[in-house]
């Protein structure tokens, strides 16, 4: 076990009622489990977010905390939050980091492993330009 770490679990899902399709709007939520699964306790500081959709247009968000959050975790202790993102795609990827601080002062970043978003079957596909 390492003595700093935070394990991240994502799960996406897709907003068709806050998606206009037809106007290149896909509203994604998510839901990010943080567990510390090292050995010292530790806060979550800031938030690093790359959010790619389907043409590759690329988008990087960062900011302090995580839902106005600063959570501190101690070894075993979980946070559950969701937060939201829109592409033009029905499609996309995002992948990140969390900044954290452990009591005993050493930083460390917590990877969040790629993971895709993907608009459900009742959307309509993109219109094609002929």
């Amino acid at each position: 076990m390492s003595k700093y770490a935070f394990k991240c679990e994502v799960e996406p899902r897709f907003l068709p009622a806050q998606s206009m399709p037809h106007e290149g709007v896909f509203a994604f939520a998510y839901t990010v489990t943080v567990t510390n699964t090292g050995e010292v306790a530790a806060q979550l500081i800031s938030r690093h977010w790359v959010i790619v959709d389907a043409n590759g247009m690329n988008e990087e968000v960062k900011g302090l905390g995580v839902v106005g959050q600063q959570p501190l975790l101690r070894p075993g202790e979980s946070f559950q939050y969701t937060s939201a993102c829109r592409l033009r795609t029905a499609s996309g990827t995002m992948h990140g980091s969390y900044f954290c601080v452990a009591e005993d002062g050493s930083r460390f970043e917590a990877p969040i492993a790629l993971f895709v978003l993907e608009a459900s079957h009742g959307a309509a596909p993109p219109r094609l330009l002929h």
